[in-house]
């Protein structure tokens, strides 16, 4: 009876979306039903594959689910040529299905790389936001990857509430990653008081 009465609780609570550290995203409620697409991953055209995996297995603390060498078409992904070489890493964070990242390194024949890296951000850039464990500690890691663009050091945040919600406090960096992707890493703080 207990069980019972504990699962009707649970139904007539409104349920909460979480962050992948476990904190709820204050002010954002899980969909009442499914919405039709999930972000499925993001994958980031790479360099050098070790020096990326510094970075974003090494740092970030991502886990590695796939590493594969490829040969691909360069028509549905149009870049590099019909029968390029590539290898393709696959990370996960905590969900074991979406929000992942992927690296792609074409190695045969490489890609021509734009030079100079990226400074600042234009139109059709875009951000990776991670929300991590020890955003002070990580970002003093990510400093030491080779081709890191450092933008911003450790800082407190504080964004609008959602929804009426109380402000969204972060603690976190900016930076570049060696080819470019711009990230910014923070972690969910409660507010000082």
């Amino acid at each position: 009876m207990k069980a019972f009465a504990a699962l009707l609780l649970l139904a007539a609570t409104p349920a909460v979306a979480q962050s992948a550290t476990g904190k709820a995203a204050a002010g954002v409620t899980a969909p009442a039903e499914r919405l039709p697409t999930d972000v499925r991953r993001l994958t980031i055209l790479v360099r050098d594959m070790e020096n990326s995996l510094k970075l974003y297995r090494d740092v970030i603390g991502l886990k590695i689910n796939y590493d594969q060498r490829l040969t691909v078409s360069g028509v549905a992904l149009p870049a590099g040529v019909p029968g390029n070489k590539v290898r393709l890493v696959l990370l996960n964070g905590n969900d074991p299905f979406i929000g992942w990242i992927g690296l792609m390194q074409y190695f045969d024949p490489p890609l021509p790389a734009a030079d100079p890296y990226p400074k600042r951000l234009q139109a059709g850039g875009h951000v990776l936001i991670l929300n991590t464990d020890d955003a002070a500690k990580r970002c003093d890691m990510a400093k030491t990857v080779p081709g890191v663009t450092m933008t911003a050091d450790v800082r407190e945040q504080i964004y609008p509430g959602r929804n009426g919600g109380p402000d969204i406090h972060v603690m976190g960096c900016n930076f570049f990653d060696p080819d470019g992707t711009a990230i910014e890493m923070n972690q969910i703080v409660e507010a000082k008081k």
